[in-house]
């Protein structure tokens, strides 16, 4: 009889060991899960998957029932293994129990179920979240008491347990996982550059991505017609800014599908074309517009252009909505668009970049780590380390890169040499 007694407690032992596995797994499973693909599923209808959503939304709640179902089984399991070993060997049986259920709980309670769930992760959390759901009602008097006493211990020490409180923004674990998943080679680079850009979108303003002033191609409003629509047909751009007395003073915008249906109309005659009326009215925005807002306000507004001013109103330069698009899908090249080797890597190593490339586009496509807190383009983060405008042939490190200065016209840095460094020279 006794030896009955002891096999059903063996048996009983190895079921609790069984529930210590599926508590783990389960654990796992539910943090592993992709919360994408569940919420996916549950949008189409999938009532397991809406349940896992449910779950894994208060995840104190959850982990809580886990671990203290997983230790109450763990310890039972622990206590009548003790009890059986000691009624056969004696004394002797307390090592022999630590040892067999350390070894069975890490083996077969732990490491396996958690390896089938990582592996396994959505399948399995769709499986276990039914029983988990009762799991954690009939242990939520519990938890939250569990719960209380780690938050009154935690605020001893001045450690904020607020559950609002997000290490990450959505934003930060996005940008995280796609990065991880490019690692892995699941993304490819050009990819990961796209989704990397619609997440810079709300951190970037207008000022980073916009067209110099220096580089836009006005027309000033007070020459002949005929030079004017001379000019707009000449220009590789579309939109064209109109210019009066000065070039700060912009009267208006001519878009060339606009001039070209009024010489239609006019059958060719510019002298019954007023320049003045084709144009559009200019769309004035700060530099310090973001450009997720700026884009919102293109779609909005139905307009492609627009004029960036400083905090005074002074002209800065153009933004398009091709520009913000090309910070998503990198550089958009047309027929008409002339083609220019901004960044020119060498066969020696070396990069020769133009000064005016922007950090960012320089990032991308090299896949470096330049930092671009503190200026725009390559040439002002030259001058910015430098703290002087730096002549021909000066040399400077920082960052990991090796600058050399190729060429400047009056104050403007125009082309450096870009050398990487190895990690010891850094």
């Amino acid at each position: 009889m006794e030896y009955l007694g002891l096999f059903w407690t063996v048996i009983v032992v190895f079921v609790l060991l069984g529930l210590s596995g599926f508590f783990s797994g389960s654990e796992t499973a539910l943090t592993a899960a992709s919360r994408a693909r569940i919420h996916r599923m549950a949008e189409d209808g999938d009532k397991r998957a809406k349940l896992v959503n449910r779950l894994i939304g208060d995840p104190e709640r959850l982990i809580g029932a886990i671990l203290l179902g997983n230790n109450l089984v763990n310890i039972l399991a622990s206590a009548l293994a003790t009890t059986v070993l000691l009624t056969v060997f004696g004394e002797a049986g307390v090592v022999y129990a630590t040892l067999i259920m350390t070894a069975l709980i890490v083996i077969f309670s732990e490491v396996l179920p958690k390896t089938y769930a990582i592996t396994n992760a959505d399948r399995m959390a769709l499986t276990v979240a039914p029983v988990l759901r009762w799991v954690v009602l009939v242990f939520a008097p519990i938890t939250r008491g569990v719960q209380f006493i780690v938050r009154r211990t935690l605020s001893i020490f001045n450690i904020n347990t607020d559950e609002t409180m997000h290490v990450l923004s959505a934003h930060d674990e996005l940008r995280g996982a796609i990065d991880l998943h490019h690692r892995e080679g699941a993304v490819v680079k050009r990819d990961r550059d796209m989704l990397g850009g619609i997440l810079d979108l709300a951190d970037l303003e207008v000022g980073e991505i916009m067209v110099h002033r220096k580089n836009i191609v006005m027309i000033d409003a007070n020459l002949p017609v005929e030079e004017i629509v001379a000019e707009v047909l000449a220009s590789p751009h579309t939109r064209v800014p109109l210019w009066q007395d000065e070039p700060e003073n912009i009267i208006g915008v001519i878009h060339a599908k606009d001039l070209a249906r009024a010489l239609s109309h006019a059958r060719g005659d510019v002298s019954q074309i007023s320049i003045t009326q084709l144009a559009s009215e200019p769309w004035f925005v700060p530099d310090t517009t973001s450009v997720q807002a700026q884009l919102n306000a293109f779609l909005r507004r139905k307009n492609h252009f627009a004029l960036v001013v400083d905090e005074y109103g002074a002209l800065m330069g153009l933004v398009t909505l091709e520009d913000i698009l090309e910070e998503i899908v990198g550089e958009i090249s047309d027929e008409h668009d002339v083609d220019r080797l901004d960044i020119r890597p060498k066969p020696d190593g070396t990069v020769v970049v133009n000064g005016s490339v922007t950090l960012r586009d320089l990032n991308r496509a090299m896949d470096w780590s330049l930092p671009d807190d503190e200026a725009t383009t390559i040439a002002g983060l030259v001058i910015h380390e430098a703290q002087t405008i730096p002549e021909v042939g000066q040399i400077f490190s920082f960052h990991g890169f090796r600058f050399e200065i190729v060429r400047r016209q009056r104050n403007q840095v125009t082309a450096l040499r870009i050398t990487p460094l190895p990690p010891s020279d850094s």
